[in-house]
């Protein structure tokens, strides 16, 4: 029996590592490719490890395009993904406070039509949206990127922020409501018992709106204002040559802070998806 379980656990471990080089082996190609020439990256793409680091790809790279260098882009994700996620967070909070918390007419209903919005397709919503965003005179500014995420668009965040708060005992509401508080006041003292959740939301929002190529493209007509996802793109030029090696340095550079924000806050990730509310 011990010889089959020392097996068995080999042949798991295995596996997972074998599954785990193939999901990450594109990311490694990536970032070896930004050392490489880039008139070489194609020709040598079975070979990983380059035989000559050059640096020059990040330098070419860093300089971007028409006199605005690729820390302009930068700055410009850094401000959506920062203030976005801010207005999720303060937003959803809220909303799953009073759907956990708050009794009303039709609080039911406006449950399980957050759902039902978690189950639609964005591309369906697309086309309205940018209709509405058009009249308001918002397109071409980032107003429809950061904006909307202040009232709790996200229905994903507020279900998970309200199953945590559902975990919470509720004699702690009573007694607080026995002490005088209000909601308000309750919503006060059970912030900080959601932090996991909150710090769930965070990354998960923060890597969402750090990616967002879409809404970008949609939104955004100024090289000035893109963000980095939108102007990675520039390296490519069907017209004349790609300059692959210098979009492969800043994609590299691109996913450094999700990376670092996923490593620093990863314990707060599990026990934010693993628990709900206080343990025992």
């Amino acid at each position: 029996m011990k010889k089959k379980r020392l097996i068995g656990k080999i042949i798991y471990h295995v596996l997972v590592c074998g599954l785990g080089l193939v999901m990450i082996y594109p990311l490694v190609w990536m970032i070896m490719s930004s050392f490489k020439p880039t008139s070489t990256i194609f020709t040598t793409a079975g070979q990983l490890i380059p035989t000559q680091f050059v640096f020059e790809n990040y330098v070419n790279g860093w300089k971007g395009f028409a006199k605005i260098t690729f820390a302009t882009f930068f700055k410009n994700s850094l401000f959506i993904s920062i203030v976005a996620t801010m207005g999720t967070l303060i937003s959803s909070s809220l909303v799953a406070f009073g759907l956990s918390r708050c009794k009303f007419f039709g609080r039911r209903a406006l449950f399980v039509a957050m759902l039902l919005s978690m189950m639609l397709p964005a591309q369906v919503l697309m086309i309205p949206q940018y209709l509405w965003y058009q009249k308001l005179g918002w397109v071409g500014s980032y107003k429809p990127l950061i904006i909307p995420y202040f009232f709790a668009i996200q229905g994903f965040f507020v279900y998970q922020i309200s199953n945590f708060i559902d975990g919470i005992p509720r004699e702690l509401d009573e007694a607080a409501k026995i002490d005088g508080c209000s909601y308000y006041s309750i919503f006060r003292i059970v912030l900080p018992l959601i932090t996991p959740a909150l710090i769930t939301s965070t990354i998960f929002s923060f890597m969402w709106r750090w990616d967002d190529f879409l809404s970008a493209l949609l939104y955004i007509n100024e090289s000035a204002k893109y963000p980095v996802s939108l102007a990675l793109k520039l390296f490519c030029d069907p017209g004349s040559s790609s300059d692959y090696g210098a979009m492969f340095a800043m994609a590299t550079l691109s996913i450094m802070p999700a990376m670092i924000m996923f490593f620093c806050l990863q314990k707060y990730l599990v026990e934010g998806i693993s628990t709900s509310g206080l343990k025992g």
